[in-house]
């Protein structure tokens, strides 16, 4: 599994490669985001309101653009041509951490099954050091933008990133049997009906916390707003959709109730730094 240092090293090998393209007439931008993160898992039931913003974490990350209409080498516009005037390249390395809990449906307060009570002792946690590429289009001039001929530049994005994932679980469940006591991996500490996929003597399970790594896609709409010449505020909603069903440390796939992969809506904040 990839740790903090190779994510860091991954990006800076990046920032290198993206520094030597400025000796071929382009030029970088650096920034900060900061966020609440919804992350959409196997906990709770999905769609549902309470489960989704019951289960909201925080991000935080940063980033580099890498700026085709303008040349750092010589202070200078480049080419004008389509692709250099309306697209950014971003590369990012973020952190997001939500805390997960079963909510919705199956934990109502009429929900009084020892089922019931598994599922509201169960909680987990969601740790994710994330880094990839996302390619920015902007419909409007990048270099009308940079000129301050309007304040606000909207733009879309699509990108593939690549998540060193760390889940954890535990649970608060009062066991009669003292040794399955807070221990998750106890199967009658956990919602009996998810075994029905997982029999007894198999090697599977539906909580695996061993952690991993997965790619994903990564998709956003936002704007920028002109605060100076070398600098803007960014507005950022993101979706990203994992590769892999056990970002969260769950994947139980009971009755196609867990049929999907794991994904997150991330809502940031950033401060972006124009690099002369």
């Amino acid at each position: 599994m990839l740790n903090l240092n190779h994510l860091v090293s991954i990006f800076c090998l990046v920032l290198i490669v993206q520094t030597t393209n400025a000796q071929l007439g382009f030029s970088h931008e650096l920034g900060v985001i900061a966020g609440p993160v919804q992350f959409r898992s196997d906990f709770g039931s999905s769609n549902e309101s309470k489960t989704n913003f019951g289960n909201t974490g925080f991000g935080i990350g940063l980033v580099h653009y890498l700026n085709f209409a303008y040349r750092a080498d010589c202070n200078c516009y480049t080419t004008d041509t389509y692709f250099n005037d309306h697209f950014k390249l971003r590369n990012e390395i973020s952190y997001n951490k939500t805390n997960l809990e079963h909510l919705g449906f199956w934990v109502l307060p009429d929900k009084i099954s020892t089922n019931a009570d598994k599922l509201r002792a169960h909680k987990g946690v969601a740790e994710n050091l994330d880094i990839g590429t996302q390619l920015e289009f902007f419909p409007l001039s990048i270099r009308d933008f940079q000129g301050f001929a309007y304040s606000f530049a909207p733009f879309v994005s699509i990108g593939v990133h690549y998540t060193s994932f760390s889940p954890k679980a535990s649970t608060t469940y009062t066991n009669p049997n003292p040794n399955a006591i807070g221990d998750v991996f106890d199967r009658t500490n956990i919602y009996s009906l998810w075994f029905e996929n997982f029999p007894v003597g198999s090697d599977s399970y539906p909580i695996n916390l061993d952690g991993g790594g997965a790619f994903s896609v990564v998709s956003s709409v936002g704007f920028r707003y002109k605060l100076t010449k070398l600098s803007d505020l960014m507005l950022d909603l993101r979706w990203q959709y994992y590769f892999n069903d056990a970002i969260d440390g769950l994947d139980h796939n009971w009755r196609n109730y867990d049929k999907n992969d794991d994904w997150l809506v991330w809502l940031n904040i950033g401060y972006i730094f124009y690099l002369n």
